[in-house]
């Protein structure tokens, strides 16, 4: 939906039952008091005279509006729209949520998009009514209102974690934008900086199957890399440690790094893995029609495990192919202790190796077979050289072409990787046995495939998750 598409008859009706259905798909400003909200605000509803909606909260911020410090933006879940539309303008937010746009500007987001600024810009412009820059700005500035919000950290620190060059830089823009410094906002929020504790509340839309997505990824957390249990996920990441404990309404993210600038790749990694953007509702109303409906009433709010890293999950399924879960998980972790770097954090000893790192290791003697280690190497090169892109910036369908490319991926396994790592709802894994064994069960025949389109992927999930 672009910014031309809002109506604002259903908006201003959403805003005025506090419809959490809504919330992250747009923005309420109030011309009277300058402000912008969720949807859910818990303040009274605005005369309609006075409101103006934006598709996004950079939008109403270069509008001239302040985020609400009651309904706080910055904890709105994220838009589904841009996950699963695959579009191009999706794929720019996915890389500046990995801080490209901090690191080196629009030239390197472009660069990355294999495409120009200025079309860059003009997508932007359509689709959210501001251009990257403006984006990738207010995306720094609500994740450090979070920071000042929620946790210990110093406001130097605040400033390095939510991307900004410089403390000085840092507080100009917050008083620019918002009207009042990081202290300022921090005194009314009666944070006192105690410790250097790093603890978030990462915000998903209800319901949410947590149980499922869990037993999910404990099955093949990789030893000395993951802990997964029934409570939460942990694992280590480079430069320190993640947790992830969902609960009621949210996700606790426990993080600790040595460098809190990358703070922020970090938060919209953790929010992929849990699959915490998605719309329940609407992929709820679209399988709970078809054949599936028994299942999707059984566990409603499934999500589908994403991933830490793109370049994992391929490695993952490459070693997967044709063997058990519990064998693939062995061989894995024999892959980490060999190629991964050494870490010192209690309950880890190793990160996942990098394209660079695993096309240098000697794979030998570890249960793979000569044909997978050339697959595997194989899949390192093109990754190590950027002809696959399995973080954000390849178009979805090219990527899994590439993948194709490789010797020893068939569809099966692209398809996987495009389900975990490309963020794709649509993805299939065709011919997968445990698949074709619950449908056979569940007495489905193969042409109702087709009907699960756009969220087959989901689907997906539903069968593996019934057996």
């Amino acid at each position: 939906m672009s910014v031309k598409e809002l109506d604002f008859d259903s908006c201003y009706r959403a805003v005025s039952a506090r419809d959490a259905r809504f919330d992250g798909r747009f923005y309420t400003a109030v011309t009277s008091t300058h402000i912008y909200c969720r949807p859910i605000c818990p303040a009274r509803t605005p005369a309609s005279r006075n409101v103006r909606f934006y598709r996004h909260a950079a939008s109403a911020e270069a509008a001239g509006f302040r985020p609400c410090k009651r309904c706080r933006p910055e904890l709105s879940p994220g838009d589904p729209g841009w996950d699963h539309r695959g579009e191009l303008i999706g794929r720019a937010l996915r890389l500046i949520d990995e801080g490209v746009a901090d690191d080196g500007g629009v030239a390197r987001l472009a660069g990355r998009l294999h495409i120009t600024e200025r079309h860059l810009h003009r997508l932007f412009t359509t689709e959210i009514g501001v251009g990257p820059l403006a984006v990738a700005r207010t995306k720094r500035l609500l994740l450090a209102k979070q920071l000042l919000t929620e946790t210990g950290l110093s406001i130097t620190d605040v400033a390095f974690a939510s991307g900004f060059g410089s403390v000085r830089q840092f507080n100009a823009t917050m008083k620019e934008t918002y009207g009042f410094t990081p202290g300022e906002l921090r005194a009314t929020a009666g944070r006192a900086v105690t410790d250097n504790s790093l603890t978030l509340r990462l915000h998903r839309r209800a319901p949410y199957e947590a149980r499922t997505l869990l037993r999910f990824l404990q099955g093949r957390a990789i030893p000395g890399l993951e802990r997964v249990d029934e409570t939460g996920y942990s694992r280590a990441v480079p430069g320190g440690t993640v947790t992830l404990t969902p609960g009621p309404g949210d996700v606790r993210l426990e993080v600790s790094l040595d460098d809190t600038r990358h703070l922020a790749r970090v938060v919209a990694r953790c929010r992929r893995l849990l699959d915490l953007d998605a719309d329940p509702e609407a992929i709820a109303h679209a399988l709970g029609e078809t054949s599936l409906a028994p299942l999707v009433a059984a566990r409603p709010g499934l999500r589908v495990p994403g991933a830490w890293d793109g370049f994992e999950v391929a490695v993952r399924a490459v070693v997967g192919q044709q063997i058990s879960v519990a064998g693939a998980r062995t061989i894995l972790g024999r892959i980490v202790g060999r190629a991964g770097r050494p870490v010192e954090a209690e309950g880890f000893t190793h990160l996942f190796p990098t394209p660079g790192e695993l096309l240098e290791a000697d794979l030998g003697g570890l249960g793979l077979t000569g044909r997978r280690v050339v697959t595997l190497k194989a899949l390192a090169a093109k990754a190590a050289d950027g002809e696959i892109d399995l973080d954000g910036a390849q178009e979805p369908g090219e990527a899994v072409a590439r993948l194709l490319e490789v010797p020893g991926i068939g569809p099966w396994t692209a398809s996987y990787i495009a389900l975990r790592a490309l963020r794709d709802p649509d993805a299939w894994p065709a011919g997968d046995l445990v698949l074709r064994r619950a449908m056979a069960c569940l007495g489905i025949p193969e042409d109702h495939i087709e009907r699960w389109r756009p969220w087959r992927a989901y689907a997906a999930l539903h069968l593996w998750s019934s057996q």
